[in-house]
């Protein structure tokens, strides 16, 4: 198949992009450059920047494309007016945050999705954590409206080697610096997260069955203690957990410092339905494999600082701490 890719090598894109290019696909990837350059010689690249045109594209044919890089609902119409008549199957990578609120015990495709309404601007294009979602929502209907029966994938965390984010890095090098690690509660808050290796390898399948319609990209519901302990690889390693409200009084950016920690607002998200993805291909490493292929590309690029992770010393403040007024 010729699979074009707008985006294709950060992170997801990538493995995405090599996952085609292993098939043996003819692969096409459209990126400003400004990383990836050297990636995969036998596609072919082309540069440019969606935000502004993406017309180099036009009057060209493939066999599918695969969007891994619209935040609003802008670029995909822009890319249906270049594209729509150019491919056979358009595919959107899009994210289980497109699902509004509430209160499901599971979450499937067909659960209620954000729409312009819960946007206070409509017009917005800033991409913030209230607006992430709504308008990934948006450019889903871009995608239904502008193409012939779009595939649209919808991936919780995703893990794994490459992640730009550093957010299961954080718990990963921590996990294998070993000692007392500060984990914040409570520990059967649920995790739901997805290999991007799994995540790949199911959105080219999907391409190469010419299938349509939404899927859940998430593995299983497992605890947050599940998903940290999956990360104790040192001998010493051990989990204690401190009361997130008492971080933030200490002033902890519990999500952000203390990486993938959701407050109950967010579980619902973290009860995705994986069973329509699993009928159509969906495989999942275990999660101890993630870990070890995380923690050794990590290591081959030189730990350098995690930006906004919690330092050790603060940690260890933070742990006498709680000790002490526990």
């Amino acid at each position: 198949m010729r699979i074009l890719f707008i985006g294709g090598t950060s992170f997801v894109g990538r493995h995405m992009a090599a996952e085609a290019v292993e098939r043996g696909h003819d692969v096409t990837l459209f990126h400003r450059g400004a990383t990836g350059k050297e990636l995969f010689p036998r596609a072919e690249h082309v540069f440019g920047d969606r935000a502004l045109a993406l017309s180099s594209l036009a009057g060209r044919t493939w066999d599918a494309a695969i969007d891994v890089c619209a935040y609003v609902p802008r670029e995909v119409r822009q890319a249906a007016t270049v594209l729509s008549n150019g491919v056979g199957r358009y595919c959107f990578v899009s994210t289980t945050d497109v699902y509004a609120r509430g209160e499901a015990k599971a979450v499937t495709e067909s659960s209620r999705l954000y729409d312009k309404d819960d946007l206070k601007d409509p017009a917005t294009e800033d991409v913030a954590d209230d607006t992430y979602g709504p308008l990934k929502a948006l450019c889903e209907r871009e995608a239904e409206a502008g193409f012939s029966d779009p595939i649209i994938v919808r991936p919780t965390y995703v893990l794994g080697p490459f992640d730009n984010t550093d957010r299961f890095t954080y718990w990963v090098r921590r996990g294998a610096t070993g000692g007392e690690i500060l984990a914040p509660a409570p520990p059967d808050a649920p995790a739901q997260v997805i290999d991007a290796r799994d995540l790949a390898a199911f959105t080219i399948g999907l391409v190469e069955q010419g299938a349509s319609g939404a899927f859940n990209g998430v593995g299983p519901t497992i605890t947050f203690e599940e998903m940290l302990s999956s990360c104790l690889t040192a001998a010493d390693a051990t989990l204690t957990w401190v009361d997130a409200e008492f971080l933030r009084e200490n002033g902890v950016d519990v999500g952000t410092e203390l990486p993938l920690w959701e407050s109950p607002d967010g579980y619902e998200l973290l009860r995705c339905d994986p069973s329509r993805s699993i009928a159509h291909g969906l495989r999942l490493h275990p999660l101890a494999e993630t870990v070890r292929d995380t923690l050794a590309w990590d290591r081959e690029r030189g730990l350098p600082p995690l930006a906004d992770a919690l330092t050790s010393d603060r940690e260890r403040q933070l742990l006498h701490a709680w000790r002490s007024c526990s």
